[in-house]
C-alpha cells in the first residue's frame, strides 16, 4: 500500500504546494509528541495505578455561544475569531485557535508538544481557508467576466449574421460577400499587450503577497470588467500611444448595437502585425487631415467588425473558459486533498496519544470555509453549461474533450520496442565500428570522400538524436521532481510526448540510421563507388525530412506539427509573439550550430549534384556557399536576439535588452573565430581570446543568476537559492562546475586539439556533443527555476487575455 504522504505529494497541484497543508511538518510534530510521551511514560505509570478507560476521552463538539467559544469543556477547545483587519464578512475573516485543556491528561513536555502541534494545525487550517477564499474569489470574478464577454460575443455574432442576411438580399453588395462586416462608430482609447502582461504580473504578485487592495485603471473614463484577469489593460501615456497601437489588433473602442466595447486581439502573428501597422499609419493620416481640415468631429469614422475578427475573439473566450475550468478542477483537488490530510494527521494524533480529539477538530474543519463553500462547485457547473451551449452545439461529450481531456495512456508495448531497438542499435553500431576500423576510416589516412560526404550525415543524425535523448531524460527528471513542464510549455495533455515516446523515437531512428550507414560502408568497402551508392546518405536524409513534413496522421503527427510551428515562429521571430516553447527551442538551436552548418553543406552537396562527381570541395570553394555557411553560424544567435527584442517590446522589461546583449556578444565571438580561421595571425588570435572570454563570462553570469536563479548570496542555502527541488545541494555546485567547463569549448579554436590519430572532424564532433550535453543539463535547471517562479506566484493556470473591454461614455 502506498503511504499517504507519497500519495498526497503525487496528487497535489505543484504550483500550489506551499498553500497545501504541510503534512510532513505536522508528522514531525507528532513524532516529537510521541518522544515526549515516551519520556513521561514511567512517571505517569507510577502516579496512575488504574488504566484510564478510552471512552473517557471521547468528546462531543459543544455548541458555540455568541462570542465564538464553546460552552462545554473537553480535551481541546477550538475558538473561532475574526482576524484583525478582516473586512470580508463573518466567514471570510475567520481564524481558528485551539486550546489544550488541563483535563486532557497531558503532562510536562508532552503538554507543550501537544500545544505546539495544535498551534501548527491551526496555522495550517487558517492558511488553507485564506488561500481557498482568495482563489475562489479570483475564479468567481473571472467567471463573471467571461459571462459578460460571451454576451458581447453573442451580440456581435448576431450583428454579423444580420449583416450577411442584408448583404445577401441586396443587389451587388460588398466586394467580399463571404465575409460581411458590421460598421461600428469609433470612440477612443487603446490597450497594449504590455499593459495586459503587466496586469497579469500585478495580479499574480498581489495573490502571492496576500494583498487585498484592487488595482485601478488610470487616465481614462471607463469601467473595467474585472481585474487580474488579463483583459483590463493599462492606458499608456501619450508619448507611448504609437508603440501601444502596434501591440494590439483592432484595439480601439467601438459602439455596436448600443454597447461600447474595446476590442483587443493581441498582435501574435505577422498578419496581425501588418494590420496593426496599417491601422497606425491610417490613424496618423486621419489625425493629420483633421488638423489641416479643422474637423474635430468623429462622425465619419467607422470600424469594420467582420466574421474573422469575431472568430478570433471566440477562440480567445473559449481558451479562457478551458483555463478557468482547469483552475476550478485544481481548486476541487485542493479542497479534497487538504480535507483528507486533516483526517489522516488527526488519526495519527489519536493513535499516538490514545485520545480521541479527531471528532472534535474534524467537525471544525468540516464547517470551515474551504470545505463548506459551494461557490466553486456551482461555478464549475455554470462553466460546463456555458461551454456546452456556445462552443459544443449542445454536445456535452464534445465539450468535455476540451474541458477535461483524457490523458494518453502509456503502453507496455512502447517499453518493449525501446528495448528491442536499443539492442538492434548497439549490435549495428558495434558492427559499424568494426567495419570502419578495418577500412581505416576516421583516421588521418582515411577515405577523404567518405569523411567529407557520408560521415557528416551520421554525425548530424547523432547530434540531433543525442539532443532528443537528453530531452527525454529531462522529461523523466521533470516528472520525477514534479516540475510542471507541460504547463510551462503549454502542451496539450492529449498530445505531449512522454519520455518513453522520446526514447522510442531516438532508438528507432538511430537503429535505422546506423543500419543504413553500415550497409553503405559495406558497399564502399567492397569497391562499389558509383553515384548511386554515393547518393544513399542523401536519400536517408531526404526520407527523414519527408517523414518530418508528412501530413498524414502517423508517426506522432501532432508533435511534428508543433515542432515545425516552433521552427517557423523562430525564423519569423520579430513578427510572432514569443512564448516559452519558442525561445526554449531557439536556445536549443544555439547549441546545434555544427548540425546546422552540416545540414547546409549536405544540402549544397546533393542539390548541386556534386555527389555524382564526388567533388566534395565544391561547396567550400564557391564564395556564396561559403558565405552562407558563415551566415548559418550566426542565425541561431540572431533569432534569439530578435526574440529578446520582441519580448522587450511586448513586456517592457529591460532584462530582455540585457539578455539580447548576451547573444550579440556570442555573435561577435563567432565572427572573430571566422576571421581567425581565414587569417591565423597573432592579432586575430588575441581578439578571439578577448571577445570569447567576455562572451563566456556574460553567458555564465546569465546561466547561473538569471536562467537558473542561483548565486543568491542572502539565501538560506548559501550561493544557491531559497527554494531547491533537489535535496542534495552538492548537485547544484557540480552542475555549475560542469557548465563552466563545457562553456569553454571555444578553446578548441585556439589550441586545435587532436585525439591520437583520429580525424579532426571526429574531434569536432565530440566537442559538439559536449555542448549538446551541456544544453541538456541547462534545460533541467532552467525549467526548475521557471517552475519555482510559477509556484512563488501560485500560477497554475494560464491567464488568457480577453477580447472585449466594456467602456463608459462621458
Amino acid at each position: 500500500m502506498v503511504k499517504f504522504s507519497k500519495q498526497f505529494e503525487g496528487q497535489l497541484v505543484p504550483e500550489w504546494k506551499e498553500a497545501f497543508v504541510d503534512y510532513w511538518l505536522l508528522k514531525k510534530d507528532i513524532k516529537k509528541l510521541q518522544a515526549a510521551a515516551g519520556a513521561e511514560a514511567a512517571p505517569l505509570q507510577s502516579q496512575f495505578q488504574a488504566p484510564v478507560a478510552a471512552s473517557h476521552w471521547v468528546m462531543r463538539l459543544p455548541f458555540l455561544n455568541p462570542h465564538g467559544h464553546h460552552k462545554e469543556h473537553g480535551a481541546i477547545q477550538v475558538h473561532r475569531k475574526l482576524a484583525s483587519g478582516g473586512n470580508h464578512g463573518a466567514v471570510a475573516g475567520e481564524v481558528y485557535e485551539t486550546e489544550v485543556l488541563d483535563t486532557a491528561g497531558f503532562a510536562g513536555a508532552e503538554a507543550e508538544e501537544a500545544r505546539a502541534f495544535f498551534q501548527r494545525l491551526d496555522e495550517q487550517l487558517n492558511k488553507v481557508n485564506r488561500f481557498y477564499e482568495r482563489k475562489e474569489g479570483e475564479f468567481l470574478e473571472r467567471g463573471e467576466c467571461l459571462r459578460r464577454q460571451q454576451q458581447i460575443l453573442v451580440e456581435l455574432k448576431a450583428a454579423v449574421t444580420e449583416a450577411r442576411r442584408r448583404g445577401g438580399s441586396s443587389a451587388a453588395g460588398s466586394a467580399d460577400p463571404e465575409d460581411p462586416s458590421v460598421s461600428c462608430s469609433i470612440l477612443h482609447g487603446d490597450q497594449s499587450l504590455r499593459g495586459i502582461t503587466e496586469q497579469e504580473h500585478e495580479s499574480q504578485e498581489k495573490l502571492a503577497d496576500d494583498a487585498t487592495a484592487k488595482n485601478t485603471d488610470e487616465g481614462e473614463d471607463h469601467l473595467p470588467i474585472s481585474e487580474g484577469l488579463g483583459d483590463s489593460g493599462r492606458i499608456e501615456k501619450p508619448r507611448e500611444e504609437a508603440a501601444n497601437k502596434l501591440r494590439t489588433f483592432s484595439g480601439r473602442a467601438v459602439t455596436c448595437q448600443g454597447r461600447s466595447v474595446r476590442i483587443n486581439i493581441p498582435v501574435t502573428t505577422p498578419s496581425r502585425t501588418v494590420f496593426a501597422i496599417r491601422e497606425l499609419l491610417f490613424d496618423d493620416m486621419l489625425s493629420q487631415s483633421r488638423k489641416t481640415g479643422g474637423n474635430g468631429g468623429d462622425g465619419g469614422e467607422k470600424l469594420s467588425i467582420n466574421k474573422k475578427k469575431v472568430h478570433q475573439a471566440e477562440k480567445m473566450i473559449r481558451g479562457a473558459l478551458v483555463e478557468l475550468y482547469k483552475g476550478l478542477g485544481y481548486l476541487k483537488t485542493y479542497r479534497s486533498l487538504n480535507m483528507l490530510a486533516f483526517v489522516k494527521i488527526l488519526k495519527k494524533f489519536d493513535k499516538v496519544t490514545a485520545k480521541e480529539v479527531q471528532t472534535i477538530y474534524l467537525k471544525v474543519v468540516e464547517s470551515s470555509y474551504f470545505n463548506s463553500s459551494d461557490k466553486a462547485i456551482r461555478l464549475t457547473d455554470d462553466v460546463e453549461e456555458l461551454f456546452v451551449r456556445h462552443f459544443a452545439s449542445g454536445d456535452k461529450r464534445k465539450a468535455m474533450k476540451y474541458l477535461k481531456p483524457n490523458q494518453k495512456e502509456e503502453s507496455h508495448a512502447t517499453t518493449f520496442f525501446i528495448g528491442l531497438f536499443t539492442g538492434g542499435f548497439v549490435a549495428l553500431f558495434i558492427g559499424y565500428c568494426i567495419m570502419a576500423h578495418i577500412a581505416g576510416m576516421y583516421t588521418h589516412q582515411s577515405n577523404k570522400v567518405y569523411m567529407s560526404t557520408s560521415y557528416p550525415v551520421l554525425s548530424m543524425f547523432s547530434l540531433f538524436f543525442l539532443h532528443l535523448f537528453l530531452y527525454g531524460c529531462n522529461i523523466f527528471m521533470w516528472r520525477k521532481t514534479r516540475i510542471n513542464y507541460a504547463f510551462i510549455f503549454e502542451f496539450a495533455p492529449t498530445k505531449e510526448l512522454k519520455y518513453r515516446d522520446v526514447f522510442l523515437i531516438c532508438t528507432t531512428s538511430m537503429t535505422i540510421v546506423v543500419g543504413v550507414m553500415f550497409a553503405h560502408l559495406t558497399l564502399i568497402f567492397k569497391g562499389y563507388s558509383s553515384s548511386t551508392v554515393q547518393a544513399v546518405p542523401g536519400c536517408l536524409l531526404l526520407v527523414f525530412l519527408l517523414v518530418l513534413v508528412c501530413p498524414f496522421k502517423i508517426i506522432y503527427r501532432s508533435s511534428r506539427y508543433h515542432f515545425l510551428i516552433a521552427i517557423r515562429n523562430i525564423i519569423l521571430t520579430p513578427f510572432y509573439k514569443v512564448v516559452m516553447v519558442d525561445f526554449f527551442m531557439a536556445d536549443q538551436l544555439c547549441s546545434q550550430v555544427p548540425l546546422l552548418r552540416t545540414l547546409e553543406y549536405l544540402a549544397c552537396y546533393y542539390i548541386t549534384s556534386s555527389y555524382k562527381t564526388q567533388d566534395y570541395g565544391y561547396c567550400t570553394r564557391v564564395k556564396h556557399f561559403r558565405d552562407l555557411a558563415y551566415a548559418v553560424s550566426f542565425l541561431p544567435y540572431y533569432w534569439r536576439a530578435m526574440q529578446c527584442a520582441r519580448r522587450w517590446f511586448d513586456e517592457g522589461d529591460i532584462n530582455h535588452i540585457v539578455n539580447l546583449g548576451k547573444y550579440v556578444s556570442a555573435m561577435l565571438a563567432a565572427g572573430t573565430k571566422v576571421a581567425y580561421e581565414n587569417d591565423n595571425s597573432a592579432g586575430w588570435l588575441s581578439l578571439v581570446v578577448i571577445v570569447s572570454s567576455v562572451a563566456t563570462i556574460y553567458q555564465l553570469y546569465w546561466d547561473f543568476v538569471k536562467d537558473w536563479g542561483l548565486l543568491q548570496f542572502n539565501s538560506k542555502n548559501p550561493w544557491l537559492r531559497n527554494d531547491l527541488i533537489l535535496k542534495q545541494k552538492y548537485i547544484y555546485f557540480i552542475s555549475m562546475g560542469l557548465n563552466l567547463l563545457l562553456r569553454l569549448a571555444w578553446l578548441q579554436t585556439v589550441i586545435h586539439p587532436n585525439i591520437g590519430s583520429l580525424d579532426s572532424r571526429v574531434t569536432l564532433f565530440f566537442l559538439a556533443a559536449l555542448e549538446v550535453i551541456r544544453r541538456g543539463l541547462w534545460n533541467f535547471y532552467r525549467l526548475e527555476n521557471e517552475h519555482l517562479n510559477n509556484a512563488g506566484k501560485f500560477r497554475a493556470v494560464k491567464v488568457v487575455p480577453l477580447p472585449f473591454h466594456e467602456v463608459e461614455e462621458d
